[in-house]
């Protein structure tokens, strides 16, 4: 019974990573597009949606039928149940990554509109979040996913500032009011990615240590 669980368990380690790697690549592409202004980098965003959701199928019923055959307790129940978790997230982190696109294939057709450069900040700041909590996944890594948690309110910070840029732009430059709501959809996308990330680095804390955090609550139950 024990090997055959730690296969299985093996198993759905190998379908969290790759689902994790899908995400971080199209996350990253997502940002290129609106980086570049790149039309067909945004449709390959779009177009892969389809291939992460399949797999975030197949991890939640890999978890619940290793649930089911094994009935896994301490260590490896912990396990599975943050899979679980951090498959949800993932899953609406993949999402919020076409809302990206989609944004970005609007801003495609207006090369000429250029934003604060605080953006582009927030882009990266929320785009390291996502790989930096991956990286604590697949590294089991706690002080990694510590630094990810500590991350967010700086994101937090950052799209409050963009808010009131892009009210700001719109009051000077009414014309373009369209392009300035997109950028303000992306930035609110970027905030919920990083609040997504978030829960993923503290499940992987909870994970290694037993530990919940969330709302600064819990201990390591080792």
């Amino acid at each position: 019974m024990a090997v055959h669980l730690q296969k299985e368990i093996d198993n759905l380690k190998k379908k969290i990573l790759r689902l994790s790697t899908m995400v971080e690549e199209n996350m990253e592409r997502a940002v290129r597009s609106v980086e570049k202004r790149d039309a067909d980098l945004a449709g390959k965003v779009v177009d892969m949606d389809k291939a992460i959701d399949i797999m975030e199928i197949e991890v939640e019923e890999e978890c619940l039928k290793v649930l089911a055959l094994h009935q896994p307790v301490a260590t490896d129940l912990r396990f599975i149940v943050a899979v679980l978790k951090i498959n949800n997230d993932l899953e609406r982190i993949g999402d919020l990554t076409v809302n990206i696109a989609e944004r970005s294939l609007a801003l495609a057709k207006e090369p000429d509109f250029v934003f604060s450069s605080n953006f582009t900040v927030m882009m990266e700041k929320a785009r390291l979040m996502v790989k930096n909590c991956l990286d604590a996944l697949i590294n089991l890594d706690p002080k990694l996913a510590r630094a990810v948690c500590a991350s967010d309110d700086e994101v937090d910070a950052l799209y409050r500032e963009m808010f009131d840029r892009v009210k700001g732009g719109i009051l000077k430059e009414p014309g373009k009011m369209d392009d300035y709501l997109h950028v303000l959809s992306i930035t609110r996308h970027l905030e919920r990615i990083a609040d997504h990330a978030t829960n993923i680095a503290e499940d992987v804390i909870y994970m290694i240590e037993g530990a919940i955090i969330r709302h600064g609550a819990g201990q390591a139950r080792g």
